[in-house]
């Protein structure tokens, strides 16, 4: 794990084989970011999602199952509890993850749900563009799915702080501009 210089943890997970994951993007974590506790914490995550372009929002938990996003970059927000979640496949790293946290997921990185209270609200939702798809470890040709993660493009905003965000500096920079 690196922490960027705005604070943000960003975590590199290389190619696991059956969990692609991201080589090029790390998954971003926002320990408590300001301006997300005031109110109904769902509705104002929600609103502040919609407000940066990050759509197509869900309200739920995190599967138990190891699974990625080929074609789309991922958000989750949580609400209310907290969760331990683990990140980059069966060898990944496992976060303890709490109200009011935000996790960045780039296309290909693995999830799972290991833990979680029984309050647990987790807000999802994605930038613009294709409807995300749901792979599981595994499943797939690899070469197709390893393409359509490279694919994605960098969004134009950050989920949290918008076109200045660190997503956008931090993801840009790593994919060379």
């Amino acid at each position: 794990m690196a922490e960027a210089d705005s604070g943000v943890e960003a975590h590199y997970f290389e190619d696991r084989g059956a969990v692609p994951n991201n080589p090029a993007l790390p998954l971003l974590v926002y320990r408590q970011p300001g301006g997300l506790g005031l109110g109904d914490t769902a509705t104002v995550i929600e609103a502040r999602f919609g407000q940066n372009g990050w759509g197509k929002g869900w309200r739920n938990g995190i599967y138990p199952f190891h699974h990625f996003h080929s074609n789309a970059h991922e958000v989750l927000g949580l609400a209310s509890g907290r969760a331990k979640v683990r990140f980059g496949g069966a060898s990944g790293v496992s976060l303890e993850l709490l109200a009011g946290d935000v996790v960045v997921i780039p296309a290909g990185i693995g999830h799972k749900r290991e833990e979680a209270s029984g309050d647990l609200v987790v807000i999802g939702a994605y930038p613009p563009g294709p409807d995300p798809d749901l792979v599981r470890e595994g499943e797939g040709d690899g070469r197709v799915l390893r393409a359509s993660i490279a694919a994605v493009p960098v969004p134009e905003t950050d989920p949290v702080l918008g076109a200045g965000g660190p997503l956008v500096t931090i993801w840009r920079e790593a994919r060379g501009g």
